[in-house]
């Protein structure tokens, strides 16, 4: 007899990493991926806006600074949607540690706020809690 889980194993958990960081991104990914998340990425709020708004993802990971559309930005306007992206999961993480930007982040719609640089076991952790995949 053939096990559920084999026959039809679970989706794995997507996340989009925006950052406009090559080397953010790739660390982020490969963190993740080893994780056994489903990756994709994005090098500013409107590419991670148009991905968002063409495939489901379980969590979005975001930068403040970034061109053409900053985090703040976007998740303004991520919040804004319609209720399945309002409602996504974001964690900031960010160089920014002031508290002013924290506020800002959270007012925007963050869930989590994390200041670089963060350890893998960290960002698989709070990926894990976020998405409610098992760690």
């Amino acid at each position: 007899m053939i096990e559920i889980e084999k026959a039809f194993p679970p989706s794995r958990k997507r996340i989009l990493v925006v950052d406009d960081s090559a080397l953010v991104r790739l660390y982020c990914g490969d963190a993740l991926a080893k994780a056994g998340f489903e990756v994709e990425q994005a090098i500013n709020g409107i590419e991670a806006m148009e991905k968002i708004l063409t495939r489901a993802f379980d969590l979005v990971i975001v930068d403040i600074n970034m061109p053409r559309m900053d985090g703040l930005s976007f998740l303004r306007a991520l919040r804004r949607g319609a209720r399945d992206v309002a409602t996504l999961p974001a964690l900031m993480i960010t160089t920014e540690d002031g508290e002013q930007d924290i506020e800002d982040a959270r007012a925007a719609g963050a869930n989590f706020y994390l200041v670089k640089p963060v350890s893998e076991a960290d960002l698989r952790r709070y990926a894990a809690v976020l998405t409610g995949a098992p760690e």
